[in-house]
């Protein structure tokens, strides 16, 4: 084999490799070699930029208004956020498992304010990131706090915890209950929620996060969001999307028949009837339950531990001054089971297949003139089987039974959710999954202006924005009304 010009023989002198000993390379000629390198970094340069367009297409429809999050309705590659999901995912997949591949260490102070890891991806990589389909940038904050809560105080293992994150992505067709405007995709198996926040919410949810943590930590049973992990996406020339990692209310294997969103105000909270009719997976309100006249059917011996619970995470609230929160209550009927199929016909499925070339995992970067490239056939190999790979569309397997991973929590031990009991403890054949959500709503000056202006229109006292102190005795008075022996909630109307 002749010798090979000298800026592909520094690459064969800085890695010390003898091409006659790979059988890729035994009958080529040098500018075979050379033309090929050259062919495949044009390819990529060229692909590069396609890339690059569509991303730039995706990102004028994601910036539509400053501090708006984003919602998503389809999937499909063409989908204005096929490109953030990607993102996010990978990013999470990086993130988390860096972090986790560190010695445990007590919380400092700093872990809860200054913490973070900075993480850039671009479509070759490097020796701290792996090569991906997009340029971005990605954020992880306070990592030490968030692996804590996740594995001392919800007791999630977190190889099962990174598991679920990856391959397979729901792409909910729904917003989030409340009009925050949020999109959110599901966990492949369900159980975990990537929800987008406004930056507003993102940093307020870091100011409160010691107090946060101390609650959790203080109250195990705690009703509240369990957030697991706070992120951001930077896309190239695009503004930045924070979001968060939480806990999926609803469980995996059981239908909800019946979904409300209740925070004890009656004015302009009701859902129209008549459009429930056609839709089975519409949020209820607070005048939809009071009419239906919906109970929480609980025995003296569960209403007395929800109520000391709520009242506990409602103080918290009150404390850091919050508003607009709601008690999400997930209804399933065992009588009717799962024969709907409620699950499978809002849900699809998104997996991107990436295949590796003949069971290798691991990119060999070579070495010229002192810079980094990725010329060798594995990692030109790798990176074409990310490139063609497309997103598919199966069937929604969900599982049929409980997974378990809930049942050390009391609101969370009867298949995932709490079983409505009689006056005797006796078991009814209801269950309910019941949370509270929303929690990232500070009493600002907006919501001071809401309060007055709504207050001229109707009564002042029933509307949602009220000062936090009033908000919050008003939640709890109602939660006690709908449970039974509380009276109902007609007085609220």
């Amino acid at each position: 084999m002749q010798t090979l010009p000298s800026r592909v023989g520094s690459l064969q002198r800085g890695q010390h490799l003898h091409f006659a000993s790979q059988p890729y390379y035994d009958d080529v000629e040098e500018d075979d070699v050379v033309s090929d390198i050259q062919l495949h970094a044009e390819r990529i340069r060229r692909e590069r930029m396609e890339r690059r367009a569509q991303q730039q297409q995706a990102e004028a429809a994601l910036t539509k208004g400053d501090d708006v999050p984003l919602v998503g309705n389809l999937i499909g590659e063409d989908h204005v956020n096929y490109v953030l999901m990607y993102n996010m995912l990978t990013g999470i997949r990086i993130g988390v498992s860096r972090c986790q591949a560190k010695i445990k260490r007590p919380l400092t102070d700093e872990d809860f304010t200054s913490a973070r890891h900075k993480y850039s991806f671009d479509v070759v990589g490097n020796e701290l990131t792996p090569s991906a389909k997009y340029d971005f940038k990605f954020k992880d904050y306070a990592p030490w706090v968030f692996r804590s809560l996740r594995e001392d105080h919800f007791l999630l293992d977190p190889a099962d915890y990174l598991l679920s994150l990856t391959s397979k992505y729901i792409l909910s067709e729904l917003g989030s209950p409340g009009k925050s405007g949020s999109f959110f995709y599901f966990s492949r198996d369900y159980r975990f929620i990537i929800k987008t926040i406004r930056h507003s919410e993102h940093k307020f949810l870091l100011r409160i996060l010691k107090q946060y943590y101390n609650h959790v930590k203080d109250n195990p049973q705690t009703l509240l969001s369990r957030f697991y992990g706070l992120h951001r996406v930077k896309l190239p020339h695009g503004r930045k999307i924070h979001f968060v990692i939480m806990n999926n209310l609803f469980p995996p294997h059981k239908d909800i028949h019946e979904t409300y969103d209740l925070k004890g105000s009656t004015v302009g909270r009701e859902y129209p009837e008549e459009l429930k009719k056609d839709k089975n997976n519409a949020v209820l309100k607070d005048l939809n339950w009071i009419n239906r006249a919906h109970m929480l059917e609980l025995g003296p011996e569960k209403r007395a531990l929800l109520t000391e619970q709520l009242r506990r995470d409602t103080e918290l609230l009150k404390s850091v001054r919050v508003m607009d929160y709601s008690l999400l209550v997930g209804i399933h009927k065992m009588e009717r089971g799962n024969r709907d199929n409620v699950r499978r016909n809002t849900l699809k499925v998104f997996e991107p297949d990436v295949e590796m070339p003949h069971g290798r995992h691991r990119r060999r970067p070579t070495i010229t003139s002192g810079r980094r490239y990725n010329f060798s056939p594995e990692a030109i190999a790798m990176r074409r089987a990310m490139r063609e790979s497309e997103p598919k569309e199966g069937a929604v397997q969900l599982p049929e039974k409980d997974t378990g991973d809930r049942q050390h929590f009391l609101f969370y031990q009867d298949e995932g959710g709490l079983r409505a009991t009689g006056d005797g403890n006796e078991f009814l054949d209801t269950i309910y999954y019941l949370g509270v959500i929303d929690i990232l709503t500070p009493y600002t000056l907006l919501k001071k202006v809401e309060h007055c202006w709504k207050g001229m229109q109707a009564d002042r006292h029933k509307i949602s924005p009220v000062p936090p102190e009033e908000y919050g005795d008003r939640f709890f008075a109602f939660m006690r009304a709908i449970m039974r022996g509380g009276g109902g909630g007609e007085s609220f109307k």
